[in-house]
């Protein structure tokens, strides 16, 4: 209703074309997650359907598109193989309401307490177990199941190679290569839509011998989804109360990551309780008419705002546009190809991964390497209700002994007292070139948010920013990650970032994770007086270059 105070018809018309582009976007992806996950695509549409009409309508975000993603793939298959669909559907609901206690009762903060190690570690590890399921299908594996099981699935997969489809493979080789290169050439073409198209039309004018939703699932059914009450067991209650956890802390995290995606694209700020409470309502109602789970999908909130969208008009058209599918073409479904839909995965499961992130992981000391490879391992090997457990326990203990380190006792001396005079900000002349932040106590998971809200508008700091951390007393991988995206913000606004007076933790933290290098070594001062001075050679030779 906000939105709609001031709409108009130009606003509408970029609307309408986002929606549209991210509704066709989301269909083979809707899919592909269905599918995947191990119910039928239609789940996955109807998902994308229900759930994204509900977040776009309710949510705190103007141009989040909410609906299946990759993150619940492997949490779903293991549910449905442990509970069957009833379970899933019931575990679905469990998730949204415990999205909404957490929505009314403002604990959706407490999503900032996980560390980006942690977040890095199970995405790692959720892409890799996406991109094996695909494998099969992929190249036409003749093989019953899949199992759900990293090890086994491997060790079957690898038993089973030589029985392969070529038509198969063929298609599904040629289809990533559309995938990959279509937006490349055609910017505004969607990967992912020509690939369908192409194999679709290969499929029924070629008359490929190759499994397709068709043959697989026989088709998708037209018409509107049915509405039915799921059945509630209350004997399973307990049992699936973990996995409704996992799915409701994975929501709750995709869906404000995707919101601050969203928020760095359009300058707006969402309202995270408001945001979650959407996805709690969305989570309750998609399994009454058989679908999955419902969060922020990232890459298709960044194609809806890329393509014009500037209300949540755009998220509700792209769930008509879906529907209308749905309703008019369903029975061309029927020829989509299965290795199609399998290369549209695995370049999502390659986007969605983080890889870039490991290196400057593996920079970091041997305490945030461990927790990151631990969850990494713990989401391949076991499952990510453990993994996030796990991991959550050794970043609270590492998050302690930080802590204890930084603590010191000892005696004021005279020498103390004239170190000190270099690091104040008293009586020295701050120009009107400069604006000066400072850090003060541990700069861990949980407290990066203050900086991004102190940065949020950028237009009211001056050329060069100096943040001042004498006293910061400890940081982590998530606390650099947020000075990074500082830097890297004000870097593309045309300012400039100084560090200065940073102490022996951070000081041993930031050069071993070569942060230094990312601003430019001369960027990084010992005191508040060497950072002015810089700023004031900067600022009359007018070079507001990194690495200067």
């Amino acid at each position: 209703m906000d939105c709609l105070a001031e709409y108009d018809r130009a606003t509408f018309v970029r609307d309408l074309t986002a929606g549209i582009t991210v509704g066709l976007v989301a269909l083979p992806l809707a899919m592909a997650f269905g599918i995947a996950s191990g119910v039928s695509p239609q789940a996955g549409i109807y998902t994308a359907i229900a759930g994204g009409f509900i977040v776009s309508a309710m949510g705190g975000s103007k141009v989040q598109i909410g609906g299946p993603t990759g993150a619940f793939v492997v949490v779903v298959a293991g549910i449905i193989g442990r509970h069957g669909l009833p379970g899933l559907l019931m575990v679905t609901m469990m998730a949204g309401a415990l999205l909404v206690l957490v929505a009314v009762t403002g604990l959706g903060r407490a999503v900032r307490f996980i560390p980006r190690p942690i977040v890095i570690g199970f995405t790692n590890g959720i892409a890799l177990l996406i991109a094996t399921t695909q494998i099969k299908d992929f190249l036409g594996i003749s093989m019953r199941e899949n199992p759900t099981e990293f090890f086994e699935r491997m060790t079957t997969l690898a038993r089973h190679l030589g029985d392969f489809s070529g038509q198969a493979a063929a298609l599904g080789f040629a289809s990533l290569a559309v995938v990959l290169a279509v937006p490349r050439v055609v910017p505004r073409v969607p990967g992912a839509i020509a690939a369908l198209f192409a194999g679709t039309l290969a499929v029924a004018a070629l008359g490929l011998q190759v499994d397709t939703i068709g043959s697989k699932f026989g088709g998708i059914p037209s018409g509107w989804p049915q509405v039915s009450m799921p059945e509630f067991r209350p004997d399973l209650v307990l049992p699936l109360l973990p996995s409704a956890l996992t799915v409701a802390i994975l929501a709750a995290i995709e869906s404000l990551l995707s919101a601050v995606v969203a928020d760095s694209m359009s300058g707006d700020r969402h309202k995270p309780d408001v945001e979650l409470l959407a996805q709690g309502v969305a989570n309750i109602m998609t399994p009454l008419i058989g679908g999955i789970p419902v969060t922020g999908a990232i890459a298709r909130t960044a194609t809806n705002y890329r393509s014009g969208a500037r209300t949540p008009v755009a998220g509700i058209i792209h769930a008509v546009t879906l529907l209308a599918i749905i309703l008019i073409f369903a029975p061309w479904a029927a020829y989509i190809p299965l290795a199609t839909l399998a290369a549209v995965l695995l370049v999502v499961a390659y986007n969605m991964g983080e890889w870039r992130e490991i290196p400057g992981i593996l920079r970091l000391d041997w305490a945030e390497k461990s927790v990151w490879l631990i969850t990494f391992l713990l989401t391949v090997v076991a499952d990510l209700t453990i993994a996030v457990e796990v991991g959550m326990a050794l970043a609270a203990l590492l998050y302690i002994q930080r802590i204890a380190e930084t603590t010191t006792v000892s005696l004021v001396t005279d020498e103390y007292i004239a170190s000190g005079a270099r690091h104040s900000l008293q009586h020295k002349s701050i120009p009107p070139y400069v604006s000066i932040l400072r850090i003060h106590g541990p700069f861990l998971f949980g407290a990066t948010t203050q900086l991004e809200e102190q940065t949020t508008d950028l237009s009211r700091f001056a050329p060069i920013v100096i943040v001042r951390i004498r006293n910061m007393t400890a940081i982590d991988a998530t606390g650099l990650h947020a000075l990074e995206r500082l830097s890297d913000r004000l870097r593309d606004s045309g300012r400039l970032l100084l560090l200065c007076g940073a102490r022996r933790q951070p000081s041993t933290f930031l050069m071993q994770s070569g942060f230094r290098q990312h601003i430019g070594a001369g960027n990084v001062l010992p005191d508040v007086d060497s950072a002015l001075s810089r700023a004031r050679e900067v600022y009359e030779r007018r070079e507001l270059t990194v690495g200067d």
